[in-house]
Order: structure tokens, then C-alpha cells, then sequence
């Protein structure tokens, strides 16, 4: 199992593609020859990001505005594609945001919202490409988990959860379809430099930023996250942690049994 061969007639689609990881996917995949189909919602910043990749890969780079977290929207997405003249081959459902604070408190449209971009649009799209690539023999999908997937997230249980049906919904799909010649990877970062963060106004115990509650040698670029996941896919992996010291945690907090584990999550995430 690998990346399919880039094309004249094949490309790479890429959800959350205006910035970020999204934008860092965009990058590795076009300097490796692929065509690329921008989705996001910020049409002008797509628009000059698939400029600058044409500019410098010489790979056609459509943007294609979407809103995924509205059904019809994202229903249009497929036709809108095939219009181009392009074969998806590779699929990276990236798109995402983050709910944080008590759940009692939440903005209930927001919660819904979230599962509608960070599950129902990584599904919906997987079942637009999938059998295709299936039939083909061929195909990549790339699903941006995250280690909050890893486990429960008190203050942060819809967003944990919705990375949690993404990583096992991925690593179901990668036993499913590893015979049929399509790879299924989940990238599961940690903490990324990007304005994620400050999207999701996310703080921590003492009103502390996410950024500042955590070591910044933990951190990671969004460059580093898409080399690590592109690569993982291209080899086949079923789950790709980038680097070294959040790969390491992870797997020391995977013996943790959650009755311990769990309090002190929940002491650090919880606001005073």
C-alpha cells in the first residue's frame, strides 16, 4: 500500500486546506506531484493558496469553497469535483475546530456544529471516494485525529470524543480496505503552532492558554505534522503520532488507567 502515482487526470482533496495542517498537507502532497482540490470556507485565502502551490509545484490546484458542517453544502462537493475533471485519489479530511468548558455550559448549535465538520464530513466524504478507489485498486485517505482521541477530555468531551470516532473509525477502515489496495491513516498530532488555538479560545486551569499550560518542546510546526502524516501514509501506517516526545507520552499514558488518568486531566483542563 501506497500514495497512488500523481496524474495530469488525478488529485488530492484536502478539507481545512486554507491554513494550518491543511495548508502543510497541500504543500508535502504537491511537491510530490499531485494535483490538489483546496476546501475551506475562506474562499480568498484558498484562492491565493492554491496560486502560490501552482506557482511554485507546477501541480493544478483548484479551491473549491465549502461550508461542511452544512449538509447541502457538502452534498454539492462530489459534483463540483467531477466538474473539474478530476479523479480524487487521495482524500485528506482535515477540517476542524474545538469546543472547550464545561459541557452543561456549551452552546448547544456549536456542539452540534462540531460533529457535524469533525464526523459527519469525514464520513460523508469517504463514502463519496472510497468505493472508487476500492474499485481502482488503488487510493489514500488520510484522517487529522488527534491525541486528544486518545482519551476522554473533560472540559473538552465533544471535541475528544468527535477525534475518537475519527482515529477508530480510520484504523477500522485500514484493516477494511489494506487487501483492496486503498491505505487509511489517522494522524494523530499534539499540540500544533497554528491559530487553532486562538480560534477555540481554549483555556486551562488558572485561565491559562492552551499554549502557555503546555512545555513548548511538546510543540510541533504544522510542517512537521503534514510531513509525518503524509509519510505515514505513503508507507501504509495505520496511525502516525509526530514527534518524538508527544509520541513517547502517549504511549507511557496508554498503561494509565483512566480512574487515575482521568482526575488529573481534569484538574489541569478545568478553569478557575
Amino acid at each position: 500500500m501506497s500514495l497512488p502515482p500523481p496524474s495530469p487526470s488525478s488529485a488530492a482533496l484536502v478539507t481545512g486546506a486554507s491554513a494550518g495542517i491543511g495548508l502543510a498537507i497541500c504543500h508535502e502532497l504537491a511537491g510530490r506531484g499531485h494535483n490538489v482540490v483546496l476546501v475551506a470556507r475562506r474562499r480568498e485565502r484558498l484562492e491565493k493558496a492554491a496560486a502560490e502551490l501552482n506557482e511554485r509545484y507546477g501541480v493544478r490546484a483548484e479551491p473549491l469553497g465549502c461550508d461542511l458542517g452544512k449538509a447541502a453544502s457538502r452534498s454539492r462537493l462530489p459534483g463540483r469535483v467531477q466538474s473539474l475533471g478530476l479523479e480524487i485519489e487521495v482524500l485528506v479530511n482535515n477540517a476542524g475546530f474545538a469546543t472547550n468548558g464545561p459541557f452543561h455550559k456549551a452552546d448547544p448549535e456549536r456542539e452540534l456544529e462540531q460533529v457535524r465538520v469533525l464526523v459527519e464530513a469525514p464520513v460523508a466524504l469517504t463514502l463519496a471516494y472510497l468505493p472508487d478507489m476500492v474499485a481502482r485498486g488503488r487510493g489514500a485517505i488520510l484522517n487529522v485525529a488527534s491525541t486528544a482521541g486518545m482519551q476522554p477530555l473533560p472540559y473538552s468531551a465533544g471535541y475528544s470524543a468527535a477525534k475518537a470516532y475519527l482515529k477508530t473509525f480510520s484504523e477500522a477502515l485500514h484493516e477494511e480496505c489494506r487487501r483492496n489496495g486503498v491505505t487509511v491513516t489517522a494522524l494523530c498530532p499534539g499540540p500544533v503552532s497554528t491559530d487553532f488555538w486562538e480560534i477555540s479560545g481554549w483555556a486551562v486551569s488558572g485561565e491559562q492558554s492552551f499554549e502557555s499550560a503546555v512545555p513548548r518542546p511538546a510543540w510541533i510546526t504544522p510542517q512537521q505534522a503534514a510531513r509525518e502524516g503524509v509519510s505515514g501514509l505513503a508507507s501504509g501506517d495505520r496511525v502516525v503520532v509526530p514527534g518524538l516526545q508527544v509520541r513517547t507520552a502517549m504511549l507511557a499514558a496508554q498503561w494509565v488507567p483512566n480512574a487515575i488518568k482521568l482526575p488529573i486531566v481534569e484538574r489541569v483542563m478545568r478553569r478557575r
